[in-house]
């Protein structure tokens, strides 16, 4: 035997081929248990990871939670970014660019094409007794101030409101995108401040006129005739306002608290709740409506409801200033300069000239009794 061989067979080589086979068994143990994690994970009938299921919840699970609105935790101060995701958001989106815009296109042309119409039937109604010559007091100095405070406000609302809805169809393709920009930024401030003087004007209007606005037994009959406006010379009684003015007066001071409500809501965003206690108070007769509302979804809605009161409310001013102008012969003078033709007031509101004609009677009586009277 050779010294190589009798060097390979001492104590050292035994250990260094010991050692090896050590190793080789932990390797061939290492792999086997990495393939057996590996088949638990990654089945092969379903080699996709994301799909897995890990603990208890799924990433399935989990999307499906967030993309219907789930709220997390967060340690910021805005807690609105807890959500991660609100869908309302395009349904929002959807009905502002949808069926809000459409529909409110369709109001608005339908409202002028039907003033239209009665005009081109009707006519203007004329003072079937002629001009009398002698006018009579319709409204004070502040009556008329209360009056034009609001309608001048509401001109404006209505403008800089109507541009955020349609502007971009009807303006922007024709004065072009900086001026279009410039236009709206002015017209949001406008309509922001403007806002406190229209409420102010309802505000006083409401509180001079509300007693001759309640309603009267009268106020049936006139409606039942239709006010006389589409049968010449068969005007029913009514007294200050009669019951189409008293039917205004109502809508305007309810539509003017939805508006403004929902208005502040805008101005102040995610302060309010006014939808949810809405919601709340629907429910009582079984609307069924949510009133677990974010505060995001929350602002959509107050936008929504802002532009339909708005438009609604637009649509109704058309129609009064269509009576008091074009519609009807010397109704504008009752707001002009106060003073209103005797035969148009004995015609539209009777009982008021003759309450009007009894207390300056007594008055004048009065004054002549006191003038009488011998000096002591």
């Amino acid at each position: 035997m050779s010294k190589v061989d009798k060097a390979m067979t001492t104590p050292s080589l035994l250990r260094s081929r010991l050692a090896a086979l050590v190793l080789v068994l932990f390797l061939a143990a290492g792999l086997a248990s990495g393939a057996r994690a590996q088949a638990v994970v990654a089945p092969p009938d379903n080699p996709d990871v994301r799909t897995q299921t890990q603990g208890s919840v799924s990433d399935t699970d989990i999307w499906s939670a967030i993309r219907k609105g789930e709220v997390g935790n967060v340690s910021i101060p805005d807690a609105k970014a807890a959500q991660l995701i609100q869908s309302e958001g395009e349904i929002w989106r959807a009905v502002r660019n949808g069926p809000l815009t459409v529909y409110g296109a369709y109001a608005l042309l339908g409202t002028i094409v039907f003033l239209a119409i009665v005009f081109v039937i009707r006519g203007r109604v004329r003072i079937d007794h002629g001009w009398a010559g002698v006018t009579i007091e319709r409204f004070t100095s502040l009556e008329r101030f209360g009056h034009w405070l609001m309608a001048g406000s509401f001109i404006v609302l209505a403008l800089t409101g109507l541009n955020l809805l349609f502007g971009r169809y009807l303006l922007l393709p024709v004065i072009g995108k900086a001026a279009f920009a410039s236009l709206t930024n002015w017209g949001k401030f406008a309509h922001h401040y403007v806002a406190f003087a229209f409420m102010a004007g309802v505000a006083l209007v409401f509180v001079m006129w509300v007693a001759h606005n309640l309603p009267a037994r009268g106020d049936i009959k006139w409606l039942l005739k239709g006010g006389g406006l589409f049968v010449p010379g068969s005007h029913p009684s009514a007294r200050k306002f009669n019951a189409g003015q008293k039917i205004i007066f109502w809508l305007v001071v309810v539509a003017t608290l939805s508006a403004s409500l929902s208005g502040i809501a805008l101005m102040f965003p995610f302060q309010t709740d006014f939808m949810a206690r809405t919601f709340g108070v629907l429910n009582v007769f079984g609307a069924g409506l949510p009133t677990d509302i974010s505060p995001l979804a929350e602002q959509q809605l107050e936008q929504v409801w802002h532009a339909i009161v708005g438009i609604g409310f637009t649509c109704l001013i058309l129609a009064h200033i269509y009576i008091g102008t074009l519609g009807m012969e010397g109704a504008f003078d009752a707001m002009g300069s106060g003073q209103v033709d005797l035969n148009w007031a004995r015609e539209h509101h009777d009982l008021w000239v003759e309450e009007t004609q009894a207390k300056a009677g007594a008055a004048a009586q009065g004054d002549a009794g006191t003038q009488a009277q011998p000096a002591e």
